[in-house]
C-alpha cells in the first residue's frame, strides 16, 4: 500500500503526519467522513473488522467485497476520487470464531483472508491475540506470532499483486470497540521498548519459518498502547509531555510505524503528540457513532421542544426498547454497576455500544421518522446553541449550502467536529514525498 509506505518514511523522517483510519460501515459516518476528505483533500483509511465483514456477512451481512463496492458507492454520489480512499482489515483473525476450537476457527480466518485480499483490502492487520474455545482469554506471542504468519501466507496466495499489501502486527490488541466493562478502570499498561522488539522479533522468526521474508519486509505497523484508551465512562488521556521511550523500539526498524487504537474523545493536541511519537495510523471509530447518537437526541430533543403534540414515541425510547430486547452487545460491557447507571451506558457511554442497533429496522424507522419530523421546524440559533455547539452549526451552514437539509446538516457537521482533529495530521491527498526531509 503505497500510500501508507509514503507517510511512514515522512513520519519516521520527523514530520508529524498520520493516516486516519474510520472504523465504521454507518452510512452517515461514511457520508461525513469521505465528504470531509474530499472538502480538504485528505488520503483516508476506512477499514471493516472481521465481526462486521467477512465471508459469511458479519453483522453487517456484507462479504469483504460488498463493503468495498458500497463505500465507492458513497465516493461516485458524493464526487470523492475513489483514489483518495484506501481499505484496511481491522482484528482479521479467529477472534470472531473465538468459541470455536482453534482448528475450526482458524480455517474460517483463513477464508476471510483470502476474501479479504482479493476484494482489495491493502492494509491487513493481523490479529491472532486472543484465544479460541480452550484457550487462554490472551494467547503467548509465540502462538499467536505463529498463527498470524500462516495467514499472511493465505494473504501471500491470494492476492493477485502481493507487493499491494501491508501488514499490521502486534498481540497487546485492545478489544475492538475499547475496554469493556471488566476492565474499567483498572490501570492502562503501556507497552515497553522491551515488549515491542520482542513482538516485532516474534513475528519475523515466524514469517521466516515459513519463507515469508518479503512479506515480512511488508509488516509497516505494530499495534501498540501508548497509554490511550477509554472505557464505558472514562478515557485515559496521552500525557504529551511524558518521555516518549516506547520509539526505541522502531530503531532497527525505519520501514515500521505504530499504530494506535482506541484514540477516540483523545483531546485535539493528542493526535500532534502521537503523530510526532511515530503513530502513523489512528483508529477511531466509537467516538463518531457517539457523535452520531449525540446529533439525534438532540434532534429529537429539540422537536419536541417545538412540538409538543409530537406524538411518536421518542427516540431514546426507541432505542432502550431495542436493547433491552437484544442485551448481547452491551450486557458484558457494562457489568457491574447499578441499574440506573447501566440505563445511562446503554445510551451515553463511551464504548458507544448502542452503535450495533441503528441498523436495525425499527432503528432505521424512528431516525427516518425524526428526520422528516424536524425538517418541518426552522429552529431559532439560540434553541439550536442550546443543543449543538456553535462550531457544529456553523460547519451544518456550509453543509446546507450543498443541498442538504438542516437535520442532516447537524448531524453531518457533528460527526465530523469528531473526526476534524484526526484529519489535521493527514497527508494531503496525492501530495509527494518531501525527499529533502528524508532519513538515509
Amino acid at each position: 500500500m503505497k500510500a501508507l509506505q509514503d507517510v511512514i518514511r515522512r513520519n519516521r523522517a520527523g514530520e508529524a503526519v498520520a493516516l486516519t483510519a474510520v472504523c465504521s460501515a454507518h452510512p452517515d459516518v461514511l457520508t461525513a467522513s469521505l465528504l470531509l476528505a474530499r472538502d480538504e483533500g485528505k488520503t483516508l483509511l476506512v477499514e471493516a473488522t472481521s465481526n462486521q465483514v467477512n465471508q459469511f456477512g458479519g453483522y453487517t451481512g456484507m462479504q469483504p467485497a460488498d463493503f468495498i463496492a458500497f463505500v465507492h458507492g458513497f465516493c461516485d454520489r458524493l464526487g470523492v476520487d475513489r483514489g483518495q480512499i484506501h481499505f484496511g482489515g481491522d482484528h482479521l483473525g479467529p477472534q470472531a470464531w473465538r468459541r470455536e476450537d482453534s482448528a475450526t476457527a482458524m480455517a474460517k480466518a483463513r477464508d476471510m483472508m483470502a476474501a479479504y485480499v482479493r476484494a482489495g483490502f491493502t492494509k491487513i492487520h493481523l490479529d491472532c491475540s486472543e484465544g479460541c474455545r480452550g484457550e487462554p482469554a490472551q494467547v503467548g506471542d509465540l502462538l499467536a506470532a505463529e498463527r498470524a504468519a500462516e495467514l499472511a501466507e493465505i494473504c501471500e496466495r491470494s492476492a493477485a499483486n502481493p507487493s499491494d499489501i501491508s501488514y499490521i502486527i502486534g498481540t497487546e490488541v485492545p478489544p475492538p470497540g475499547g475496554a469493556r466493562g471488566e476492565d474499567d478502570h483498572q490501570s492502562l499498561v503501556v507497552t515497553t521498548p522491551e515488549r515491542a522488539s520482542a513482538t516485532i522479533a516474534c513475528h519475523a522468526a515466524a514469517f521466516r519459518k515459513r519463507r515469508l521474508d518479503q512479506a515480512f519486509a511488508r509488516v509497516a505497523g505494530l499495534v501498540v498502547q501508548p497509554g490511550v484508551e477509554f472505557g464505558p465512562d472514562h478515557i485515559d488521556v496521552l500525557d504529551p509531555a511524558a518521555p516518549d521511550d516506547l520509539s526505541r523500539a522502531l530503531d532497527a526498524h525505519p520501514e515500521m510505524a505504530f499504530e494506535a487504537h482506541s484514540t477516540d474523545y483523545q483531546p485535539d493536541a493528542v493526535f500532534h503528540a502521537l503523530a510526532r511519537r511515530h503513530f502513523a495510523i489512528l483508529k477511531v471509530g466509537p467516538a463518531l457513532t457517539f457523535a452520531y447518537r449525540r446529533a439525534l437526541y438532540a434532534l429529537d430533543e429539540l422537536v419536541r421542544l417545538y412540538r409538543s403534540d409530537a406524538s411518536s414515541t421518542p427516540l431514546p425510547a426507541v432505542m432502550e426498547n431495542l436493547m433491552l430486547a437484544r442485551p448481547d452487545h452491551w450486557k458484558t460491557h457494562y457489568a457491574g454497576a447499578d441499574d440506573t447507571t447501566i440505563r445511562i451506558l446503554r445510551h451515553y457511554a463511551y464504548a458507544d455500544r448502542i452503535r450495533y442497533y441503528w441498523n436495525l429496522p425499527e432503528a432505521v424507522a424512528a431516525v427516518a421518522a425524526l428526520e422528516r419530523s424536524f425538517a418541518g421546524l426552522s429552529p431559532a440559533e439560540p434553541a439550536l446553541l442550546q443543543y449543538f455547539p456553535h462550531a457544529v452549526v456553523d460547519r451544518a451552514e456550509t453543509l446546507r449550502a450543498s443541498g442538504y437539509p438542516l437535520g442532516k446538516s447537524l448531524i453531518l457537521a457533528e460527526i465530523q467536529s469528531a473526526l476534524a482533529p484526526y484529519l489535521s495530521v493527514a497527508p494531503q491527498a496525492g501530495q509527494p514525498e518531501p525527499e529533502q526531509k528524508l532519513r538515509a
